[in-house]
């Protein structure tokens, strides 16, 4: 009886592990990155995903998921100190190439940024790669610059006082010229990318603060008249209250 007890034990114990094998199946270990990174903020692009510097790291990767491997983009500048930033692609309407994107980059806890990059794939052939070469030296692609305004001064997002330690924000609006800031202790902003003004400051209804968060949008067109259509977003974020 006891050998037979001890044997449904054990059956049950191996089914539960692959009943978590089975589950887990999906998750696959992929190639480590070259320089361990934490709290990395990611953009997709294509086929690359983007990784964009670490905690006090400034190293920024492609990751071609197709190929499996890694290609170095650039650093962020020598002044500049990661800590809770947060990586966004902004969307420009009047870019009709779609293998160029930009990228933002700001926030952090004491040492703040407010920084850009015009990002060309490193995974051109080599037709494409001279072209992405002679860009980069022209119009400073593939390398953090200053976010620049009207006049062609560094432009810095947040207010003093504003605590931007693990920000997370979206785009949005009819233009895609809207950023939604969301930052501790539970506050969002709306950001205007074309006016450099802020239009919007309120609470998020939440008891708790927020910080590091998930932060995602739900957008649709809604038919307003036969004139002209309207854009609503909606968002939604993920916290422990």
């Amino acid at each position: 009886m006891a050998n037979r007890n001890t044997a449904q034990k054990l059956s049950k114990r191996q089914n539960g592990q692959s009943q978590y094998i089975t589950t887990s199946a999906p998750f696959q270990n992929l190639k480590d990155l070259p320089v361990p990174l934490t709290e990395s903020q990611c953009v997709l692009h294509k086929h690359e995903i983007l990784i964009c510097g670490g905690e006090f790291k400034r190293y920024c990767y492609s990751y071609h998921i197709l190929k499996n491997e890694y290609k170095f983009i650039c650093e962020y500048p020598n002044d500049v100190i990661l800590d809770g930033h947060c990586v966004v692609k902004l969307m420009d309407n009047n870019n009709k190439d779609n293998n160029e994107i930009t990228l933002l980059s700001f926030g952090g806890y004491q040492y703040r940024h407010t920084l850009v990059m015009k990002y060309a794939s490193v995974w051109s052939n080599d037709n494409e790669m001279n072209k992405s070469k002679k860009l980069e030296k022209l119009s400073n692609y593939n390398e953090w610059v200053p976010l620049t305004n009207d006049n062609n001064n560094p432009f810095h997002i947040g207010r003093n006082g504003d605590y931007y330690n693990g920000v997370r924000t979206l785009i949005g609006g009819s233009n895609n010229h809207l950023l939604f800031i969301t930052y501790r202790p539970h506050n969002i902003s709306v950001f205007d990318l074309n006016t450099f003004q802020f239009i919007k400051h309120d609470t998020l209804p939440t008891r708790n603060g927020i910080s590091f968060h998930c932060f995602v949008s739900k957008s649709k067109m809604v038919k307003m008249n036969e004139a002209k259509n309207k854009k609503i977003m909606k968002c939604c974020y993920f916290v422990v209250d």
